[in-house]
């Protein structure tokens, strides 16, 4: 189900990005990481309030057509209504009025459609003309387009002429070339004022800020509101100053400064990103936590004759030392001990955190093999799942050396640490498991993350339990 490889490397051939992560920087002499001033809360994202009452103003220009028909009133309120409902989702970033021309326009038309098919079947003889329902369908679809455009303008006014202040996070050199094209764009609303690197990189540009003094001289002067992470690496080493940034009132973001990758509607001056969660709730979080609680408590009442069976046999087959414990790291980088039946020995820490895997030793016990191949040696991670340190699915949990490691060979790594890591999940129950591309696993969980539903989590709960029925061993 969710054993860990049993080779000793990782399948799949990394990418190399060419450039190193930075480092962590020095904490400020406080202990468990930074320390920075709270500030006012970061400003909401923009209200719906004004594309709503653009959407309701066009409406009810269009409903004019309708003048002269029978029951104009209720067929004019039935318009309204349908056009609220069938109104284009708010855009998170700020469109054109030719990017959401088809959009408008099809959900209008869908509109006046329905409208006069109902009018048709419930009373034929007032059925709406043909030229009726052109007028109308022309007339608010033109009315919503200029409305819509001008509430368009004027936020991207308001984002041209009060940018917000940003601090930009990575390797020195992908951060200043970030920084450029941020600088030469200044319609995207977003104005770097400094890097956040381990060490300036000899080139010109913004001041490099290598110290979190520095860092909290740069929020409180220029009033940062955004940080932008632009090397994945960075998601998982610099975990502790970016929740600090985050609790200060900053909103973050990872920016993908070298190939358009992520599955996201936002865009800063044509660099695909997305809104990193760093400790906030997610919408459906407490659903979720509820499903893991309540399934994880049941399966454990359930299992614990059998985790009792497990556990007397292995100490009696394989000596002392039943439970094996290992440092991993979850969600936004936090580590958290993970709990296995014991199934092999490493030679010594070393080895048990850096070392791929140790199964299919010769030295390895029938039991322990067997614990293995069935998958039983995970069910003990149900008490992660319960206490909070894991969910039942979600991206698997690796050790620290090792996401270090992958985070600076595959694209896209460390940004699956966006979320709770789970016993089971996308990427498991499409094979990849054991010796298999790592850059496929960060694939399909980050695209878990990003599609993530209640809905989905039960699909993968489902699908996992009849990959039980047919265990291929780990």
């Amino acid at each position: 189900m969710t054993a860990e490889s049993t080779l000793p490397s990782p399948g799949g051939q990394p990418r190399d990005p060419g450039f190193s992560p930075v480092a962590v920087l020095a904490s400020r002499g406080v202990t468990g990481g930074f320390r920075f001033p709270h500030r006012r809360p970061q400003p909401r994202p923009a209200s719906p309030v004004p594309l709503l009452a653009a959407d309701l103003a066009a409406a009810l220009l269009g409903a004019l057509a309708l003048t002269g028909t029978a029951h104009q009133p209720l067929l004019a309120a039935l318009l309204v209504a349908a056009s609220m409902l069938l109104r284009p989702q708010v855009p998170r970033t700020v469109p054109g009025v030719l990017d959401e021309l088809p959009a408008v326009c099809g959900r209008i038309a869908v509109a006046w459609l329905a409208l006069g098919a109902l009018v048709a079947a419930h009373t034929p003889q007032y059925a709406l003309s043909y030229g009726t329902l052109a007028a109308g369908l022309l007339l608010q679809s033109a009315a919503a387009c200029a409305a819509r455009g001008t509430v368009h303008w004027r936020r991207r006014t308001a984002l041209r002429d009060r940018p917000r202040a940003a601090l930009v996070i990575g390797p020195a050199a992908t951060a200043q070339r970030v920084s450029a094209g941020l600088l030469r764009h200044p319609r995207c609303g977003v104005r770097p004022v400094g890097v956040v690197a381990e060490q300036p990189d000899g080139s010109d540009g913004l001041p490099v800020l290598t110290t979190g003094e520095e860092v909290e001289r740069a929020l409180i002067q220029n009033g940062v509101r955004d940080v932008l992470v632009v090397h994945p690496s960075v998601r998982s080493q610099q975990g502790p100053l970016l929740r600090a940034l985050a609790e200060s009132g900053c909103a973050v973001w990872e920016v993908d400064a070298d190939s358009p990758s992520y599955a996201s509607r936002d865009q800063l001056a044509g660099y695909a990103c997305r809104r990193l969660d760093m400790g906030g709730r997610r919408p459906g979080s407490a659903g979720k936590r509820l499903l893991d609680v309540v399934v994880a408590g049941t399966l454990l009442l359930l299992v614990s004759p059998l985790l009792l069976v497990c556990a007397v046999v292995l100490r009696l087959t394989d000596g002392p030392g039943v439970v094996f414990r290992q440092e991993r790291i979850g969600k936004d980088g936090r580590p958290f001990t993970l709990l296995k039946f014991r199934t092999h020995r490493p030679v010594d820490e070393h080895e048990s955190a850096t070392r791929w895997s140790v199964a299919n030793e010769r030295q390895m016990s029938w039991f322990c093999r067997f614990l293995r191949r069935t998958s039983l040696d995970e069910l003990l991670q149900l008490w992660n799942v319960f206490w909070g340190d894991m969910s039942l699915v979600g991206p698997r949990p690796e050790r620290p050396y090792f996401v270090g490691k992958f985070s600076q060979m595959y694209p896209g790594y460390a940004a699956r640490h966006r979320m709770r890591t789970g016993i089971t999940g996308l990427a498991q129950i499409h094979g990849l498991r054991g010796d298999t591309s790592i850059e496929d696993r960060a694939r399909f969980d980050n695209a878990y993350i990003d599609n993530w539903s209640l809905w989905q989590d039960i699909c993968i709960l489902a699908r996992t339990a009849a990959a039980l029925v047919r265990p291929t061993g780990s």
